[in-house]
């Protein structure tokens, strides 16, 4: 069960004029979060903004001991509740909710996990990068960006034991280009050796992953970016059209995902 509570802000590294990481004194959470799911936080009893905003679990933080300690998200400043989130100062207390949502399946040793980030969508592989790295699988990062600029924690991913693949629209890190053009490339590579594909960004390149895996016969989750207004399955504002036996309808993201099947989403 989620828990919700008021986490003390450990530290703020702000890593550019738009970016930074949030660390989450809240060892519930951390406990029991698993790779892919999410919180809801909200910075202030206020009332801008009115609701939480959901953001991915980055990492799970320890004490020297090993013990969990607290929770930590990736953060891009867009709006009035990202604002608040990269203005946070160590000792303010953030109004957390979680763990939510479906998390990723993890693969086993031996088989070779590819995942796949635009932009801020690196930020639910941390943990499932840590998990895959437990569990003895072959991983690679395929991270794709505008610039160089909006590329971080590539040291982080290799530590773990990744192979890091870069690709920018602009060409001033990696590939020039689109992520999913390195990626296809290796899938065309990659022989009957069988892939799973696991992926997180803006929605136009979640379908572009998901035509990819349908074509070369992947296992494939991707993890949705939706508004959400609760978190908790009240709302219906997070919905995402599903294909199921029975014909299509729409799913709550917040329960239902993040984390979904490539193959039963209704791209189109």
């Amino acid at each position: 069960m989620p828990v919700d509570i008021w986490a003390a802000v450990l530290e703020n590294r702000r890593l550019s004029a738009d970016y930074s990481v949030l660390e989450l004194e809240a060892p519930e959470i951390a406990r029991a979060a698993l790779p892919g799911q999410f919180v809801m936080l909200k910075q202030s009893p206020g009332l801008e903004p009115l609701l939480r905003r959901p953001f991915s679990v980055f990492e799970i933080l320890r004490d020297p001991g090993g013990r969990p300690r607290g929770v930590s998200i990736l953060n891009k400043r867009v709006g009035t509740a990202t604002r608040q989130i990269y203005d946070a100062e160590r000792g303010q207390r953030v109004g957390c909710l979680g763990p939510l949502g479906r998390p990723f399946s993890v693969a086993g040793a031996g088989q070779r996990a590819w995942m796949v980030a635009g932009g801020v969508g690196l930020a639910p592989f941390a943990t499932l990068a840590a998990a895959l790295a437990a569990s003895g699988a072959e991983m690679t990062l395929f991270y794709g960006g505008r610039s160089a600029s909006d590329l971080y924690y590539i040291d982080m991913f290799e530590s773990l034991g990744a192979r890091v693949v870069l690709a920018t629209e602009d060409g001033s890190r990696g590939a020039r280009g689109r992520i999913t053009v390195p990626l296809e490339a290796e899938l065309a590579a990659s022989g009957s050796n069988p892939v799973s594909l696991f992926a997180c960004g803006p929605e136009p390149m979640l379908a572009a992953v998901a035509r990819l895996a349908a074509r070369y016969g992947c296992f494939c989750e991707v993890s949705v970016e939706r508004v959400m207004g609760c978190g908790l399955g009240g709302c219906y504002s997070c919905v995402v059209p599903v294909r199921t036996p029975s014909g299509s309808h729409f799913v709550r993201s917040c329960i239902g995902g993040p984390v979904f099947d490539a193959s039963t989403i209704v791209w189109d």
